[in-house]
């Protein structure tokens, strides 16, 4: 992908040249075989920490990068477009890491950050349950105080990194039922009781792993409750503001993927005597799909420049959220498409990119959810 991307600072040049340098010699030769074999690339995130992606937004005193949203967003753009399983990735992470950069004490960012945003740790984020997805103010996993801090029980659903991550954001009830009693806690991955379950078998992002995680009786000290006690789903909001802002930017960089793989395919594929690109019915796809790849990337970078500004966006992270990934979706499926019967086959990548586009649409709230936040801000 060349993405040209013009207002860019010098710095932001570099970072850019950066991640293409990685997702072209790194990531990209070994996609294929690692979603065929649905093996997780750990030593790929360790690479990335090493290079300094795995903290990109967060302040250079706690071992980050200190760049914009607007640039980080960008870095997640590019590496999606090479493996979008590992951009989700480092966007899962970034969003693990925010609870505690924003909301910690200042013991627990000198304590924990430096080490979360190293880049030997990798994160997870746990808010969803069995029964409650949507409607995450239903969750019922408890923390109780106990003797040497909170005691935890209860399963979470969904979680990107079960059992791969190091550390865990767990979102749990030591209140009252709704919004108001529910805490957020760091939980350390080899705290005694915390349980991954066996992997999901996922549709597309193969090579990522997606399980529940239980917890039985697993003991937490209270120094690791991040934020004020039955405050947490504050902070889980708050999140996924960002979350939903980085698979944006993954589902662009999904996107453009499929254009970039689809018209280079139509200007070599030959039909009646010339290239099927030339044919106004593939041209017309194609620079649709180019267009609708266009204003997703400018709704994600404006939203951006909005938290980067300070000001309050998360109405614009939604809409972002939800028109890159419906983006993304109609792309890659007119990818598969301008290909024809070529690509509804694995010899190309479009099959795929059309699988891991559905997903998009799904986590960090469904796009359902989207156009609640949306309606509600009207």
């Amino acid at each position: 992908m060349s993405v040209e991307r013009p207002f860019l600072t010098e710095e932001g040049e570099a970072l850019i040249g950066l991640a293409r340098e990685i997702a072209d010699g790194e990531l990209a030769p070994k996609v294929e075989e690692f979603e065929a074999e649905r093996r997780f690339p750990r030593e790929l995130f360790r690479l990335l920490g090493r290079a300094g992606l795995l903290g990109l937004p967060y302040p250079e005193e706690h071992g980050g990068s200190g760049v914009p949203y607007e640039l980080y967003l960008q870095v997640l753009e590019e590496i999606a477009a090479r493996w979008l399983a590992v951009a989700e990735g480092l966007s899962v992470h970034t969003l693990a890491c925010y609870p505690v950069a924003a909301y910690g004490t200042d013991l627990q960012r000198k304590k924990h950050l430096p080490d979360m945003l190293g880049g030997e740790l990798l994160g997870a984020y746990c808010l969803s349950e069995p029964h409650c997805g949507s409607d995450a103010a239903a969750l019922t996993t408890r923390a109780d105080d106990g003797p040497d801090g909170f005691v935890v029980r209860g399963t979470k659903a969904w979680i990107t990194h079960a059992g791969q991550a190091d550390f865990y954001n767990v979102f749990a009830r030591t209140g009252g039922p709704g919004a108001k009693g529910i805490s957020c806690l760091l939980v350390n991955a080899e705290t005694p009781g915390v349980v991954p379950q066996v992997p999901e078998k996922t549709m597309g992002l193969r090579s990522s792993v997606v399980a529940q995680l239980a917890f039985e009786g697993a003991v937490v000290s209270a120094d690791r409750l991040v934020g004020e006690r039955d405050g947490g789903f504050r902070i889980a909001l708050a999140a996924l503001d960002g979350g939903r802002l980085g698979i944006a930017a993954c589902a662009v960089g999904l996107a453009q993927a499929a254009l970039d793989y689809a018209a280079a395919y139509a200007k070599e594929r030959e039909q009646f005597g010339r290239p099927i690109a030339e044919f106004q019915g593939v041209a017309f796809m194609l620079a649709d799909m180019a267009t609708q790849i266009a204003a997703a990337r400018a709704l994600y970078l404006s939203a951006a420049r909005l938290r980067d500004a300070g000001r309050p966006h998360s109405a614009e992270a939604a809409k972002a959220k939800l028109f890159c990934t419906d983006t993304a979706m109609r792309v890659t499926t007119d990818a598969v498409q301008v290909l024809g019967g070529a690509g509804y086959v694995s010899d190309h990548p479009v099959e795929r990119y059309m699988r891991e586009a559905k997903v998009l649409q799904i986590f960090e709230g469904t796009n359902q959810i989207q156009r609640v936040v949306i309606a509600r801000s009207l």
